[in-house]
């Protein structure tokens, strides 16, 4: 048997060696590739999933859309409408009555700093039925005043707290008269509360 072997036309390639050296990393791509594929098919199926427990809430929602404008539009009948009214206005008097003053002061005692005083205080059901606390505070520096802002926003019974109004009093400056806001959230234990 006889080879012919022409060096100069056919250079020597050991396939062995490069099979060696790059085997291993196209092994390991080809690994990586089936494993993020694998990844891409799992999170499209959860997305299916994801996508058809969305479209369940939202026709939920719609369900009670649609059963809220047909009270709503029982309500606004003729016939309805006074005792709508005088259902609003016994559920705004069972919830002024429900409110509780001992409880308000013995959650502003937890966040009021020490140097501060609370000059009055305002209690309103917004729009949402919300207590809504309207204060003026006096204290030394204006720094009293937005460090009860932030501890207010860090307490669970205060939401929304703001600064809305500020003023120096005296002749010369030695205190400040501030207006804060925010909405009392009592513990739903205390809402029957004294």
């Amino acid at each position: 048997m006889r080879l012919d072997i022409n060096l100069a036309t056919r250079p020597y390639e050991d396939a062995r060696e490069f099979w060696s050296r790059w085997g291993l990393g196209v092994g390991v791509l080809g690994l990586l590739t089936l494993i993020l594929l694998g990844l891409t098919i799992r999170g499209w199926v959860n997305a299916g999933r994801d996508r058809r427990a969305i479209a369940e809430l939202q026709a939920q929602i719609h369900e009670r859309d649609t059963e809220r404008a047909s009270a709503q539009a029982f309500l606004e009948m003729a016939a309805n409408r006074s005792t709508r009214d005088q259902s609003q206005f016994l559920n705004g008097l069972i919830q002024r009555k429900s409110f509780s003053w001992t409880r308000v002061f013995e959650d502003l005692e937890r966040v009021m700093p020490a140097r501060l005083h609370v000059v009055s205080l305002r209690p309103e059901l917004n729009d949402q039925n919300q207590v809504e606390l309207e204060m003026k505070v006096v204290g030394e520096t204006r720094a009293e005043a937005v460090d009860l802002v932030h501890r207010m926003e860090g307490s669970k019974h205060f939401q929304g707290s703001q600064l809305v109004q500020e003023a120096q009093t005296g002749d010369n400056a030695a205190s400040v008269i501030a207006t804060v806001s925010a909405i009392y959230v009592p513990d739903p234990a205390d809402r029957g509360g004294k």
